[in-house]
């Protein structure tokens, strides 16, 4: 399984981050996430920190369903987990597959996202610069894919490409969104 070698970022200027990412990438994709994150009754999965995630991606040009299991994390100080994504065809369809195998919702949220694909140093990355409506601020996540073998290395061109957009180790952050929405809600 593929490690998505990820940073997740506040942003303490986002016009200034948006500015900077379309002068070097070109105008991003807008999209709204629309999350609902599954758990075994007894919460085992998430406390083992698994993730079993439906995606359902709205874009300006589709709409596309995705399903995702998360290990638990390989690097601590990232948050870096094993990742397995699939598109499915039918949304509804995978949240009845993955009730009827026994999990239950345990958090849904939206996100508001712009995203930007791009190839840097023979990697391809993606920066979604993220507003969630429940939780305050705004944050900027660098993803590329990695194995075991070059986890480090693949950090080190996140972190890279981070510095130049102006985004230091100062304003990393591993909080999950689950968790923020969590709290943020009564």
């Amino acid at each position: 399984m593929a490690i998505e070698a990820e940073l997740k970022a506040v942003v303490r200027d986002p016009e200034h981050l948006l500015k900077a990412l379309e002068e070097r990438y070109g105008v991003g994709r807008a999209e709204v996430y629309r999350d609902t994150y599954y758990d075994a009754p007894d919460g085992s999965l998430m406390g083992e920190d698994r993730e079993l995630r439906i995606r359902t991606v709205h874009g300006p040009d589709d709409t596309r369903t995705v399903l995702t299991y998360k290990g638990a994390r390989v690097d601590v100080a990232s948050g870096s987990k094993p990742e397995a994504e699939t598109r499915v065809e039918d949304a509804e369809a995978a949240h009845e597959i993955v009730r009827a195998l026994g999990f239950v919702p345990r958090i849904q949220f939206e996100k508001r996202c712009r995203n930007y694909d791009f190839t840097e140093n023979g990697r391809t990355f993606l920066a979604t610069l993220v507003r969630v409506p429940e939780i305050d601020g705004t944050f900027v996540e660098l993803e590329t894919a990695a194995s075991t073998d070059d986890l480090s290395e693949a950090l080190a061109s996140v972190r890279s490409v981070l510095a130049s957009l102006g985004i230091n180790d100062a304003d990393l952050t591993t909080e999950q969104y689950t968790d923020a929405v969590s709290a943020a809600r009564p």
